[in-house]
């Protein structure tokens, strides 16, 4: 019988990064997503945003931070992606901290 390991890669999962908005929601953050394009039809660049309910367990995350998220399997009515890392800190955090 084949011993079981842990599978270190689960396939493809999207990743975004975006900005944490406020939210009152404990182990959830609101991140917010632009994207950037052109027009099919006029091709001038427009930014489109949306919004992503995310897990975040150990609540790290402040608002205004840039993070990573990762797609992943359904965890409420709402949350489908999960926290990986905090990539930038807000400046204003970090000082209202000390």
């Amino acid at each position: 019988m084949p011993e079981s390991t842990p599978h270190p890669d689960r396939g493809h999962r999207k990743e975004r990064i975006g900005e944490v908005l406020p939210s009152k929601m404990p182990k959830t953050i609101v991140v917010q997503v632009r994207r950037r394009f052109a027009h099919p039809r006029f091709r001038k660049v427009v930014n489109a945003y949306k919004k992503f309910y995310v897990h975040d367990d150990k609540g790290e995350a402040r608002p205004g931070d840039r993070v990573r998220i990762v797609e992943s399997r359904p965890l409420s009515k709402l949350k489908r992606w999960r926290l990986v890392e905090i990539i930038d800190r807000n400046a204003e955090n970090v000082a209202a901290a000390k």
